[in-house]
C-alpha cells in the first residue's frame, strides 16, 4: 500500500506571459525536469496578448510538450488575469504559479509539494528570507520594500510570513478555485494571501533559494 508521501500526484502549474519570448522555452524546460514517477505535471501557459513572439514560442512548445495547454487573452488584463483564467482551467491535485522569467528555481516545488502530499498544508508558501541553503542575494531596497508590504499584510491577516509577495505559492486545487479573484493586475499576491487568511487554512511557509 502507498503511503501519502509516495502516492502519485498531479501538479498543474500556471505559467503567466507576457513578452517572455526570450525565457518561456527555458522555464518550460527547467519545469519539466522536476517530473518524476511520483509526480506528474500539468502546464497551463496564459499569453496574455504578449507584443512579441511569446506566442509562437508557446505554439511550438505546445505541439511537442505533454500535458501542456496554451490559453490567450486577445486584449491584455494583466497578470492577476491571466492567473485567473489558468487556475479555472487546472485539473490537478495542487496548483502552482510559475513565473515565466526564470527567476525561481522549480525544483523548489518539490519541496514546497511535501506538507500537501502529508495532508498537513493546505497552502504552501515560498520565502526568500528563510534559510534553505544558499540563495540568491536580493537588493536591499526591494528587499526592504517587500518586509514592509508583507509586515502591513500580517497586521491586516494576522498571518506571520515573511515573504508575502512571493511568486512561489502551492494550493490544494479545490481550495484555489473556490477564491474569487478580483485583482487584474499585481494585487493578486496581497489579495490572495488576505483571502487564504479569511478561510483559516492551514498555511506553512518554506524557504527557497
Amino acid at each position: 500500500m502507498q503511503t501519502a508521501a509516495a502516492k502519485r500526484i498531479k501538479l498543474s502549474l500556471v505559467i503567466p506571459c507576457y513578452n517572455e519570448e526570450k525565457t518561456l522555452e527555458g522555464c518550460v524546460e527547467s519545469v519539466l525536469a522536476i517530473q518524476d514517477e511520483g509526480l506528474e505535471l500539468e502546464l497551463i501557459v496564459v499569453d496574455d496578448c504578449s507584443k512579441d513572439d511569446s506566442l509562437g514560442v508557446a505554439r511550438k512548445l505546445v505541439e511537442r510538450t505533454p500535458n501542456m495547454r496554451l490559453l490567450r487573452h486577445e486584449v491584455n488584463q494583466g497578470k492577476g488575469a491571466a492567473l485567473r483564467t489558468g487556475i479555472a482551467g487546472a485539473t490537478g491535485d495542487f496548483v502552482a504559479i510559475q513565473d515565466a522569467d526564470r527567476e525561481y528555481d522549480p525544483m523548489d516545488l518539490k519541496r514546497l509539494l511535501v506538507p500537501l502530499r502529508e495532508g498537513v498544508a493546505d497552502v504552501v508558501l515560498g520565502s526568500r528570507f528563510l534559510s534553505s541553503g544558499y540563495h540568491r542575494v536580493l537588493y536591499y531596497w526591494h528587499s526592504l520594500g517587500n518586509r514592509f508590504l508583507t509586515t502591513l499584510s500580517n497586521m491586516l491577516t494576522d498571518l506571520n510570513l515573511t515573504d508575502m509577495e512571493t511568486c512561489y505559492k502551492v494550493f490544494r486545487r479545490e481550495i484555489i478555485q473556490s477564491i474569487q479573484i478580483e485583482e487584474n493586475r499585481f494585487g493578486f499576491e496581497p489579495e490572495v494571501v488576505a483571502k487564504i487568511a479569511q478561510m483559516r487554512l492551514r498555511v506553512y511557509e518554506m524557504g527557497i533559494s
